[in-house]
């Protein structure tokens, strides 16, 4: 099967950076869509990050400009380099493949490829 593994969380003050890293055993097909999630408590599951197999990127609008995704074939890594973060960047973040459940409420989704999650803290 394939596994995803998140890591790079921890606590953070406002202002600071962190990158989470994705590790992939085997992508599942070829070039896959990766992408970021997030779920902050009562929240929804949030789509953070994507890149696509041609390279495209989505943003979500709460992070567009602070955040950068990016993908390295030769390590099965996806990156979420995460600058000057807020308070509500608080939340479990989440990486996976090739998940197509855009209406879906709560990560991790029936749909692709999850890791586990891993906690992001930022304080004030």
């Amino acid at each position: 099967e394939v596994q995803v593994v998140e890591s790079g969380g921890g606590s953070v003050q406002a202002g600071g950076s962190l990158r989470l890293s994705c590790t992939v055993d085997e992508f599942p097909i070829d070039d896959p869509e990766m992408g970021w999630y997030r779920q902050a408590p009562g929240n929804l599951c949030e789509l953070v990050s994507t890149v696509r197999s041609d390279g495209g990127t989505y943003y979500s609008d709460s992070v567009k400009g602070r955040f950068t995704i990016s993908r390295d074939a030769a390590k099965n890594t996806v990156y979420l380099q995460m600058n000057s973060l807020k308070p509500d960047d608080t939340a479990v973040y989440y990486c996976a493949a090739e998940n197509h459940c855009d209406s879906c409420s709560l990560c991790p989704t029936f749909s692709g490829y999850w890791g586990q999650g891993t906690q992001v803290t930022v304080s004030s």
